[in-house]
């Protein structure tokens, strides 16, 4: 029985098993497998750019130089539709793929939930613009704020766990190389 917890962390848990270390992953190897987490970090990078110009606008209750409110409205807009589309190509199309063997990216796992969570505030989001682009409601950037506040942790958590998730390090746990590159990205 001593040998019994021989091949298991030290984590309280006797059934979790010990992960055994990985070979060193050559230069291209790294490549292939890091190319998900690199294209994912480029469109993430263009969603926290936007996010923080918005953002900005809102902590200091003045919109960027040089930009009308309608910009600023349509670039909040452009926001809340690309990152819809987004989310919806990778649970479409590249969540279903990586579920196969990875199973945060299976249905109500942590990814998923957290789309959720994103949407709901995109939701309201989109409805304040909506309102201020019809001349409803005066564009108020404190209420903006408040709007955004009220998702922004989830976003940024999702935006750079996704990425981690997708990373060499962790993706050559659960594929190939030859599955690497049959990838939909």
């Amino acid at each position: 029985m001593a040998d019994a917890d021989a091949t298991t962390k030290d984590t309280g848990d006797v059934n979790t098993p010990e992960e055994k270390p990985l070979p060193k992953l050559t230069p291209a190897e790294f490549r292939v497998y890091n190319n998900m987490a690199e294209h994912m970090d480029y469109y993430h990078n263009h969603f926290r750019h936007t996010w923080n110009v918005m953002y900005k606008a809102c902590e200091t209750n003045k919109r960027p130089s040089g930009m009308s409110i309608r910009q600023f409205l349509a670039t909040a807009e452009q926001f809340c539709h690309q990152l819809t589309f987004h989310h919806t190509i990778e649970e479409q199309s590249i969540f279903p793929v990586l579920a196969k063997k990875m199973p945060i990216f299976q249905d109500e796992q942590e990814l998923l939930e957290q789309h959720k969570g994103i949407h709901e505030g995109l939701e309201v989001l989109e409805e304040y613009i909506a309102e201020c682009r019809s001349g409803e409601k005066e564009l108020q950037l404190k209420e903006m704020k408040r709007i955004m506040d009220g998702f922004g942790k989830v976003l940024w958590a999702h935006l750079d766990n996704e990425v981690k998730q997708l990373g060499a390090e962790n993706m050559r746990k659960y594929w190939t190389l030859a599955e690497m590159k049959r990838m939909p990205m």
